[in-house]
């Protein structure tokens, strides 16, 4: 089971593709400037608010599952 775990976590930082994360009224915008680093920028900084709701989730769904564990073990003994 562990194995898998670790080749799932592997897989998914292995398999990162860039991704565009506005929406359309902000991409008008900043494609019409002149060097798109502003969109550049702003495009990491909507990727980079993104991760946090999939962290939380991930860190309640190890909190149950942990617990879960503890009381099966519990059981068992």
């Amino acid at each position: 089971m562990k194995l898998k775990l670790l080749f799932v976590i592997f897989l998914l930082l292995v398999a990162a593709f860039p991704a565009e994360a506005q929406c359309a009224m902000c991409r008008a915008v900043l494609e019409s400037e002149e060097g798109g680093q502003a969109a550049k920028g702003i495009n990491n900084g909507i990727v980079y608010l993104m991760i946090f709701p999939y962290l939380l989730v991930g860190g309640v769904g190890y909190i149950i599952y942990r617990n879960r564990k503890k009381a099966r073990a519990q059981e068992n003994s």
